[in-house]
């Protein structure tokens, strides 16, 4: 009897052997919880013969522009994934695509800078005035004035009425990558070659600050809806977030394993994308700065995945992403559902 007992009492789990089990799968459930998830892809968009560099939605999310180094401009109706038309006009690849806040005109830079009626696609003028390649476009929040960065390790401004040269802001020592308004218009932060990034006054054209900290090339910037927080992205693997009115560096986002040359905030200022060479894009936490989601799709090929550009669309419910793959792919961007 007590050896029939004994044996029952062996094959039953320990009280203690119980809690470990019982915390372990808690454990792994948290972990799972935790882990950046896969996100949808949409649709694939082909139709370019080389890289996809820039994309860029309409204000009213129905189009979206793709810029390449095939030196087009596309269109594509964002529901539909269909093209739209091709904007021929570059003698150059195009780096650098954006729509104005009224939706009516829109701005790509390459070898110059062209601007297009959206609704006929007819080119309206062109920019010139960079001594070397155009590599960032961007509209003022009124739409009045349009910034440009360029491999001449400048930036210029631009009256968007007349096309007529306002100022051209010098100060960087190399390349400049990337350039961005802030929601007020008052300031225009600059990414370069020169592992910085400045910061302007749009109105005088006077520098405010240069912003270190990367290690290597800053190739993206990129403003919160609410202007508080600056984004840069940089060959050094990082994208770091810097208050935008103290100029302090607040955090340093590490996860990708590659260059990342693209940045963007969702509409609503609570996650951040970053596109990286190593054919991921990643969603993160603007307030807990922890990494939320993974798209993977684009075709890795023989060499490295260029991820040049991400843009969320007005709502927010869609990422755009531009690779070296010749495509461009849309995503479901809310990483909270």
């Amino acid at each position: 009897m007590k050896e029939t007992q004994r044996a029952e009492t062996e094959k039953k789990p320990s009280a203690r052997r119980r809690y470990f089990l019982a915390g372990l799968a808690i454990l792994l459930l948290a972990l799972t919880m935790c882990r950046p998830q896969t996100r949808q892809e949409l649709a694939t968009l082909t139709g370019h013969d080389r890289l996809v560099d820039s994309v860029a939605f309409s204000p009213d999310g129905k189009t979206l522009a793709s810029g390449s180094w095939d030196d087009t401009v596309k269109l594509w109706d964002t529901q539909t994934g269909q093209e739209l038309a091709t904007l021929k006009g570059h003698n150059a690849g195009v780096y650098s695509v954006a729509f104005s806040p009224d939706g009516k005109t829109l701005a790509s830079g390459g070898g110059e800078i062209v601007m297009w009626e959206a609704q006929t696609r007819q080119e309206l003028a062109t920019l010139k005035g960079h001594h070397h390649i155009v590599t960032s476009v961007a509209f003022s929040p009124d739409g009045k004035t349009l910034a440009s960065g360029s491999a001449d390790n400048t930036v210029k401004l631009w009256d968007t009425q007349t096309g007529q040269e306002l100022a051209t802001l010098k100060g960087h020592a190399n390349m400049v990558s990337s350039v961005a308004f802030s929601p007020d218009g008052k300031t225009l932060a600059s990414g370069s070659s020169d592992k910085t990034v400045k910061l302007w006054d749009t109105q005088t054209g006077q520098e405010l600050a240069t912003l270190k900290g990367h290690a290597s090339y800053v190739y993206a910037v990129a403003f919160s809806p609410d202007g508080k927080t600056l984004a840069s992205g940089s060959s050094d693997k990082t994208v770091k977030l810097w208050d935008a009115l103290t100029r302090q560096e607040l955090a340093t986002l590490k996860g990708h394993h590659n260059v990342v040359q693209a940045v963007a905030f969702s509409p609503d200022g609570r996650t951040l994308a970053s596109g990286s060479w190593d054919n991921a894009v990643k969603l993160w936490d603007v307030q807990t700065r922890q990494e939320l989601a993974i798209l993977k799709g684009h075709d890795l090929g023989v060499g490295p995945v260029a991820f040049s550009s991400v843009e969320f669309s007005p709502d927010g419910k869609t990422l755009a992403s531009g690779s070296s793959d010749k495509t461009v792919k849309l995503w479901v961007a809310n990483a909270r559902q």
